[in-house]
């Protein structure tokens, strides 16, 4: 499928979404939220890809929603057009594949949403995040839904009520990245945790992830009853007989994706 606003590749197991808009700092319009939302689904349907990295072209990440696209709309205008720049956080947890985002410059706004929604994130040592909504007469509504499940509710407000922008080590502190690495290694280590992940049994991934992402808002009884359940099923699959043979054979698994 051919895109507008977002560049797709895949390598080894991998496919890597990159937002390109540099010339707007990758903020989100119409095209940008469809095509990213669109390549999601399609990676998410493709039985070669394990794996999916996120980042963004030029000088940063993506600095939010593209603030030109607001004037001169009505409410019953606004509820789609602000559906579709949010749907990624739900695309994201609904998408069986993990999602890496690949964090460098700025991720403000809806930029920081999209880090938030990742399942992983790497950044640069030089990054930047904030819900920076506030400063502009608006508010971060629907990016605070990721982020305040992402990071706790004393760090979520503080971001959305100060707008302040945050370096990568509190970032990291809080819980909003994995690992922070120097400017030149930002792919590097984004691919190497994808490889790493994409030689887990893909099936075990899949489900893991699905999983967690029900239970989540499941009270903790049924959630953990719903996990044994999948447990179980996760069992019954020939990877996870190949997986436990291989380690007792101490030789490297061979999954079967079945």
């Amino acid at each position: 499928m051919a895109y507008e606003a977002v560049l797709v590749e895949k390598t080894e197991h991998i496919g890597i979404i990159t937002l390109n808009r540099p010339e707007k700092l990758n903020t989100f319009n119409v095209p940008l939220g469809r095509d990213l939302n669109a390549a999601l689904e399609e990676m998410d349907e493709d039985r070669d890809i394990y794996v999916v990295i996120i980042r963004g072209n030029g000088k940063v990440f993506s600095a939010g929603i593209d603030i030109t696209d607001f004037p001169k709309k009505g409410i019953l205008e606004y509820r789609p057009w602000i559906t579709l720049m949010e749907k990624m956080t739900i695309t994201i947890a609904q998408m069986k594949k993990p999602v890496i985002a690949a964090v460098h410059g700025v991720a403000a706004a809806n930029g920081a949403g999209l880090v938030a929604a990742a399942d992983l994130a790497v950044a640069t040592e030089s990054a930047r995040f904030g819900l920076t909504a506030i400063d502009v007469g608006l508010f971060c509504m629907g990016p605070a839904v990721p982020m305040d499940r992402c990071v706790g509710k004393k760090h979520c407000l503080e971001l959305l009520l100060t707008g302040d922008l945050i370096d990568a080590e509190k970032a990291e502190r809080i819980g909003l990245v994995n690992k922070v690495v120097p400017e030149d290694k930002l792919m590097d280590e984004a691919l190497a945790m994808a490889r790493k992940l994409a030689a887990k049994s893909p099936l075990a991934l899949q489900m893991g992830k699905e999983t967690y992402y029900t239970m989540m808002d499941m009270p903790y009884d049924k959630a953990l009853q719903y996990a044994n359940e999948m447990f179980s099923e996760l069992c019954t699959l020939k990877d996870a007989e190949e997986g436990v043979k291989a380690f007792l054979e101490k030789r490297p698994p061979k999954w079967r994706l079945e």
